[in-house]
Parts: structure tokens; sequence; C-alpha cells
């Protein structure tokens, strides 16, 4: 097995938190380019790696090359043509509705522009009590509102950010919400699809170093 550094010092075995195996999707078009209608157009092929408990994987490729594909996948957002996805050595493939949800705690998405995924009816501080109690983190509206204060601060949101609409934010304060909103559920493993390519350099290193920080 794998190694690696130990906290105390001495070295310990790897966990694979997270293994893609001869991963495949193709979406098949309404209409091909001579007007034949169910082409096949494959975005991933055979795409296999290891993720370890802690590690940082980048994936670079140029734009269309099906990095959101493969994001989508991994969540089962889309459903692979083929392939394997082990989370913990069980396959998210072949998971039920129950265990499908149950690994969604686990692991999250943030998406390149969060505002898509922002629900515009609910105030920051609201969106993040609606997914804890979604799923069932904790009991009371008090304690409630009291993680989603807690999420704000560490995504480096200030406590007045909580009454504000999406439409209020900028585009660097509406990436961290959608990153405390992924955090609300307490997940091992985020997935990120370039969440800081729409925004301007000095917002995406802040963005960057709260991730480097979080993790």
């Amino acid at each position: 097995g794998m190694t690696g550094p130990d906290p105390d010092g001495g070295v310990r075995p790897r966990q694979v938190l997270l293994s893609a195996v001869d991963l495949v999707h193709h979406f098949t078009t309404s209409r091909g380019v001579l007007g034949r209608a169910g082409e096949r157009v494959q975005a991933i092929r055979g795409v296999s790696f290891d993720l370890h408990r802690g590690e940082c994987l980048a994936l670079v490729g140029e734009s269309g090359s099906g990095k959101t594909t493969l994001s989508r996948c991994l969540v089962r957002l889309l459903e692979p043509s083929g392939g394997r996805v082990l989370y913990r050595g069980v396959d998210v493939v072949g998971m039920d509705a129950r265990a499908l949800r149950d690994f969604r705690r686990h692991a999250q998405i943030v998406f390149q522009d969060p505002y898509g995924s922002l629900n515009p009816r609910l105030r920051a501080g609201q969106m993040l009590e609606e997914v804890l109690q979604v799923h069932g983190s904790y009991d009371s509206p008090g304690a409630r509102r009291g993680r989603a204060g807690d999420l704000l601060r560490l995504v480096g949101l200030q406590p007045g950010h909580r009454e504000r609409y999406p439409h209020e934010l900028s585009g660097g304060q509406r990436q961290r919400l959608g990153i405390a909103r992924s955090l609300a559920v307490g997940p091992e493993l985020l997935i990120l699809d370039e969440p800081v390519s729409a925004l301007d350099l000095s917002i995406r290193a802040q963005i960057l170093q709260l991730l480097g920080d979080l993790r």
C-alpha cells in the first residue's frame, strides 16, 4: 500500500478516498453535423485516477475537454456510460437513491458560476440553514442559525451578508457562499469545477487561499 506522512512524524498508509476506473460518458445529440439524428459524442473516455484522503488533485485541460462532464459523473449528476466511481471502495454508480443521498453528504460539488445554483429567493443565511435542515445536521432553528453564522465567517463573509440575496453579492462573495453551502454538511470531499475562472485575479487569489486553508 501507499504511505504518507503522519502528523506525529511517522508514516501511515494513505487511504484512497475516491477512485475513477475506466470512466466513460457520451452524449447523444438530437441532430448530427450531417443532419442525422442520434449522433454519439464521447465526452470522456477511459478516465482512471485515485484520490487519497487529504490530497488535492488538479485536472488540467482545454475548454471542452470533458472536465465538467467528469466532475458531474463523479457525483452522479450525470450517469456514466461506462466504468466505475468508487468512494471508499463502494461503487457510486450502483448506489440506490438512499445510499446516493448519504454519499452526497460526504461529497459536494462547487460550480464555476455559483449564481445558477443559488436560490435567488433565499437570503444567504436562509440558504445555509435550509441545507442544514434538509440533511438533519442540527435539530433546532437556533442551532442552525448559529452554524450558518459560523460557516459565513469560515469563508470570509461578514455577519451582514447573511441577510443578502444572491444578486446583492459580488461574484467573489457568491463563490464564497457556494463554498459555505457545500461545507454545511461536513463533506470529506470537495469537487470544484473551475471555481475561480470567472473571478478577477485578486479575488481568485483570495478564493484559492481560502480553499488551501480549509484543506
